[in-house]
């Protein structure tokens, strides 16, 4: 596909860059000077930059295209003179399929990100990324199950931060949790009628395609490295060995395609999957929109932070020098940054052993609770590039990477 730069969605104006220096001409020959000038003028009353200054940047994406589709985020891009047109797909499908004529791609995580400006250093060409933001991967759940895991002595919850109320996070002992799994057991052999909820189903966290979504691959490799005492397996035989003991911890429900913080946020998530695997970002943009919306949290759905932690560092790849300009931008500039906290997302500088004071503040701020990681808790570490993938293809059964639409 070719990437098209277009100026504005009403009128809709699409033109690449030979087009649009001839309509340049042609409107300098044809119309007055002051007229060549002008800023178009929306139906909605913005006013845009004039058209030579403004670029459509073609981008894929996966989960965080929440932050380039909140309309504040497009406001500042286009006063800076982007704006960004997404294709949406998962983090591998966007890493095994062809970039060319893209600007940047975001996938969600590093493995992915790793693929990519793998095959580009192997090619010869640039390797730009900027990493804007930081989000945990998190598993989704509602009180009466993260109550009835407390109760079994495999969750705990945290403090409320002095906000007040019922807690919103809890820590998870995530051995405990997938020694469960692994025996077999069901919410009801635990104890979940205590809490007013009939359940016969296994205990499961269910993630996005294993074989599409970053979140997935990084929930297994967080799997494996509990299951393997607390190591990444790196052997290639030693890999596949546990890829196959590990798949029915995490497929025993089927792989949706849906991205699993939809399903948790929906009307019927809990009826679907009492837990599931994303990012925190997705759950702390849904509680401050709640409390804006209803002047309080939404005190039912909760977030279980394993106790084995992996954070993602979403990496946006520059693939032209329009997207080394974005990638500049969202990295740098404060409106955009502070946006992002407002999103829900922690901000670069902040590391893996705690929330970052903005956020923190952002959210207690506004009656929210802040989440709470301890230095403690051990940091999980993925396997090895090459390892992974064998694993996701193996605990994923996946098909042949999807090709470009043509």
């Amino acid at each position: 596909m070719s990437a098209n730069r277009s100026v504005s969605e009403e009128p809709r104006l699409v033109v690449n860059r030979p087009e649009r220096s001839r309509l340049r001409r042609t409107l300098a020959l044809t119309l007055p000077v002051p007229v060549v000038g002008l800023v178009l003028l929306l139906a909605s009353g913005h006013l845009l930059m004039p058209l030579d200054r403004v670029v459509t940047i073609e981008a894929k994406m996966a989960s965080k295209r929440d932050f380039f589709e909140d309309p504040e985020v497009q406001r500042i891009l286009m006063e800076h003179g982007f704006r960004v047109h997404i294709t949406n797909m998962g983090s591998r499908d966007i890493a095994n399929q062809d970039v060319q004529g893209y600007d940047v791609v975001f996938p969600s995580g590093q493995p992915a990100a790793d693929l990519i400006t793998n095959k580009r250093a192997k090619a010869g060409n640039p390797v730009l990324t900027y990493r804007p933001f930081v989000s945990p991967i998190v598993l989704g759940t509602y009180r009466a199950y993260a109550e009835t895991l407390k109760d079994a002595g495999v969750a705990e919850p945290q403090r409320n931060g002095g906000v007040g109320g019922s807690p919103l996070y809890y820590t998870l002992n995530m051995a405990k949790f997938l020694t469960l799994t692994a025996d077999g057991r069901r919410w009801k052999n635990i104890g979940i009628k205590n809490h007013g909820v009939e359940n016969g189903n296994k205990i499961l966290a269910q993630t996005s395609n294993i074989c599409q979504a970053n979140s997935g691959g990084t929930y297994l490799g967080l799997v494996a490295f509990v299951r393997h005492g607390n190591d990444a397996p790196n052997g290639t035989r030693e890999a596949e060995d546990l890829a196959r003991e590990i798949k029915p911890l995490l497929v025993e429900q089927g792989l949706p395609s849906a991205e699993m913080a939809e399903t948790y946020l929906s009307p019927n998530g809990k009826s679907i999957s009492p837990i599931a695997v994303f990012y925190e970002h997705q759950y702390l943009a849904h509680q401050i929109r709640h409390q804006k919306a209803k002047g309080g949290p939404d005190t039912d759905r909760v977030l279980l932070y394993p106790d084995t932690r992996f954070v993602t560092e979403p990496q946006l790849v520059a693939l032209t020098k329009d997207g080394e300009r974005l990638g500049r931008l969202v990295t740098r500039n404060h409106e955009l940054q502070s946006r992002a906290v407002e999103l829900g997302f922690r901000p670069r500088d902040a590391t893996a052993d705690g929330m970052s004071d903005q956020l923190a503040k952002f959210l207690t701020d506004r009656r929210i609770q802040a989440p709470v990681t301890s230095a403690d808790d051990t940091k999980a570490v993925l396997p090895s590039l090459t390892v992974l993938e064998r694993m996701i293809q193996i605990v994923g059964d996946c098909p042949e990477p999807q090709k470009d639409p043509k």
